[in-house]
């Protein structure tokens, strides 16, 4: 079980996000804070045996905010993993979350729907990381890094399962065009596009033209073995 620490100022929000943790699989809540220096606290004073794996982490709070709890963890070399959950938007903020290593950054308010979306991303990267023996390959190397698994840097609107999804229909099989990804997912035709050229702009996957009888060209995807030397 993942042990999950809750922070956040208001106590109705507190309540809410540890019903919401109560109803995914995997993870346990062992203790809620309201503040920048409890939660600082809660984490460094923890038994050896029984730390907190992962801080759902407000950033605004009365005294102090949780870039300061986060580069002090950090600072401290806390093993602790931390998802962001605040209503703070802004880009400077976002980067220096980014940049102090927090797993993913996810914005007030919203539904459970999305709230179990990343925190079973979160499950699966951590499992997907325990997996992971000996020397990694490139692939593995980018799964571990949170690469097309709902971190900060997948593009508004995507979600991380569907991605998930489309990249393993490109791994198992031949080029996709958009069309043939949407059938194939239920999903429309300019959905199955945007994952498609979010692949192929991260180089994961390659465009081509494919040449019909007659008409344009269609565009298809291909799996870009490069980017997974094992294949």
């Amino acid at each position: 079980m993942i042990r999950t620490l809750i922070v956040d100022d208001d106590a109705l929000t507190l309540e809410l996000h540890r019903t919401y943790l109560e109803r995914i699989d995997g993870f346990v809540v062992r203790g809620e804070c309201s503040g920048a220096r409890a939660a600082l606290n809660a984490v460094l004073e923890q038994p050896r045996d029984e730390p907190f794996d992962l801080v759902l982490l407000d950033i605004t709070m009365p005294d102090g905010s949780g870039i300061d709890v986060l580069r002090t963890l950090r600072a401290r070399s806390a093993a602790v993993d931390v998802i962001a959950i605040t209503g703070v938007r802004d880009a400077d903020t976002v980067r220096q979350m980014a940049a102090l290593g927090v797993h993913t950054y996810l914005v007030k308010p919203f539904p459970f729907a999305v709230f179990r979306e990343r925190l079973t991303a979160y499950r699966e990267h951590r499992e997907h990381a325990r997996a992971t023996d000996g020397e990694a390959t490139q692939a593995e190397i980018d799964a571990l890094l949170g690469r097309g698994t709902g971190t900060i840097a997948l593009p508004k609107g995507l979600s991380a399962a569907t991605l998930q999804a489309v990249t393993a229909e490109l791994r198992a099989g031949a080029a996709l065009s958009a069309s043939e990804a949407a059938d194939r997912l239920g999903m429309s035709r300019v959905s199955a596009r945007r994952y498609l050229e979010h692949l192929a702009a991260e180089g994961i996957v390659a465009r081509g033209a494919r040449y019909g009888a007659r008409g344009r060209p269609e565009t298809e995807y291909r799996w870009n073995r490069r980017a997974d030397p094992d294949l």
